[in-house]
């Protein structure tokens, strides 16, 4: 590990990245925070001018492999190491199967999936050389649970996390911690970023009337749902974690829902929770 640690975030223009880069600033770490426009870092920049910290805002579209490559050479050159990766990127999709063609799906897996995988192992042989670090991946309930109409969505997060899964007991045996922080609804505008409500729909498509029921619970759910700031606070403590912890929730309700066992899965307890979207 570097003197003074140094995390790599991603996804910090807003939301739960931002908030994860400022915190873990606050709490004396070197803080690398990447999104895809620096343009857009302003709100980033302001809350840490406020919270009297800095960080080092760098361009980094997580599906452009060779960029991701350089991003995290550059920051080893620059920072001498990465201690800490913070996989926050990611993308929002709400449209069932039907709806759904097949760059719309190959979208969802580009973001939420195979750019973590390519940021992960760019930063593992550091790590492993170390023989220390953490890789926190900010996944969802949505990875644990299936949700209606987040099909791409959620596929995308259930092979996220078995990928995270599959790789921890290899990585701890050269000390690196890997670990998933599963949010619940944020405060944030992830519905409306996926462009749900503008889409012109199909008088015709046999889904209109659940999706508009869908998006009138979303809308409320997530207007009432936790702040960012405080969903960043379970990714700070799973960054700097020093137990072997592999799954980390944000709320009481995260909590609730990802605490699912395998045999409710066909259950009503599952079915009640997700079918509810839909009235």
């Amino acid at each position: 590990m570097t003197s003074q640690p140094v995390a790599l975030v991603t996804g910090t223009s807003s939301g739960i990245g931002l908030w994860t880069a400022v915190k873990l600033a606050q709490r004396g770490v070197t803080v690398v925070a990447t999104m895809r426009n620096p343009a857009r870092g302003d709100q980033l920049r302001s809350a840490a001018t406020e919270s009297g910290v800095e960080v080092d805002i760098r361009a980094l579209d997580v599906t452009d492999h060779d960029a991701a490559a350089e991003c995290v050479a550059a920051v080893q050159a620059d920072h001498g190491g990465i201690d800490i990766l913070v996989n926050n990127a990611g993308r929002g999709s709400v449209a069932t199967l039907e709806q759904l063609n097949t760059e719309a799906l190959q979208e969802q897996l580009d973001v939420n999936y195979l750019g973590v995988a390519e940021l992960t192992r760019l930063v593992l042989p550091g790590m492993r050389r170390a023989g220390s670090g953490r890789v926190v991946t900010v996944t969802s309930v949505g990875g644990v649970v299936g949700q209606p109409f987040a099909d791409a969505y959620c596929a995308a997060k259930f092979a996220v996390e078995g990928l995270m899964q599959s790789l921890a007991p290899v990585m701890a045996r050269f000390g690196v911690g890997i670990s998933v922080v599963e949010p619940a609804a944020v405060a944030s505008d992830f519905v409306a970023n996926t462009g749900a409500e503008e889409r012109d729909t199909d008088p015709n498509d046999p889904y209109a009337a659940l999706l508009a029921a869908y998006l009138r619970r979303a809308r409320t759910s997530f207007a009432a749902a936790q702040h960012p700031r405080d969903a960043a606070e379970t990714v700070v403590e799973a960054a700097l974690s020093t137990e072997p912890k592999f799954r980390w929730q944000t709320s009481d309700s995260a909590h609730a829902f990802a605490g699912l066992s395998l045999t409710d899965l066909d259950g009503a307890r599952v079915l009640v929770q997700t079918n509810t979207w839909l009235d």
